[in-house]
């Protein structure tokens, strides 16, 4: 028997915001299915050299009124980077909120417009702790 990892699923609510939202982390829009009869979309969204390995946004056009609202089974995405300190000013520049800072030039959170978890972790070794990373503190949950 083999197992091949396929993607990451997330309803979202506003499509657009969400997609501008992970196009900030780095990720492309890879296939995009819209389906008319059951009035869903699905956009499928990728780092560069991680096509497969997608997050799937699936958005009902008509809302998610019926659907279960419990999100507790599922816990974060995760990202890694190149310079944790660059991504996190980069994405505080457009407008997100960095609810658990890269203090220790290893680990952030952050939330997406759906209120999604996202972790960022540095690539390779910690980062030397800067300012104003250092002294921040948490904003939110995460």
């Amino acid at each position: 028997m083999s197992l091949k990892y396929l993607h990451t699923m997330v309803r979202v609510k506003d499509l657009e915001k969400s997609m501008a939202f992970y196009e900030l982390l780095g990720l492309k829009e890879t296939r995009r299915w819209d389906n008319e009869n059951g009035r869903f979309s699905l956009v499928f969204m990728a780092a560069p050299g991680d096509e497969d390995c997608p997050l799937e946004l699936t958005h009902n056009w008509d809302g998610d009124e019926g659907l279960p609202s419990d999100s507790r089974h599922f816990g974060h995405l995760a990202y890694r980077t190149s310079d944790i300190y660059a991504l996190c000013q980069h994405l505080m520049d457009n407008g997100v909120t960095i609810n658990r800072p890269p203090r220790d030039g290893h680990m952030a959170f952050v939330r997406s417009p759906d209120n999604i978890s996202v972790e960022l972790l540095q690539e390779g070794d910690d980062l030397p702790p800067q300012e104003p990373w250092a002294s921040m503190q948490n904003t939110g949950h995460w």
